[in-house]
């Protein structure tokens, strides 16, 4: 895959706040979101949960197929949300 190529997928995450909380968010630039919410303007929920730690991304073609996903992990318990993180952990 080229960097062009990169610019058109979406990416699933969860990081995990300074207190411990998981936060599921989809983006198209995993890097730029990451940055946001470690500088207190990503959202509401992790502004004062910081410093965050990315713990898992999955990529998508499509932002219907993240959105999807996103709805599937948010709709997990924490223990299963830990279970995937454990599963496929965040390599690069």
């Amino acid at each position: 895959m080229t960097t062009k190529d990169n610019n058109n997928l979406w990416h699933v995450y969860i990081i995990e706040c300074s207190d411990k909380t998981l936060y599921t968010g989809i983006t198209n630039n995993l890097r730029r979101r990451i940055q946001e919410h470690n500088s207190g303007n990503g959202c509401r929920f992790t502004k004062f949960r910081r410093p965050l730690k990315l713990l898992h991304k999955e990529k998508f073609f499509s932002k219907i197929e993240a959105l999807k996903r996103e709805k599937e992990i948010k709709g997990l318990r924490r223990d299963k949300k830990l279970q995937l993180i454990q599963a496929l952990p965040v390599l690069d």
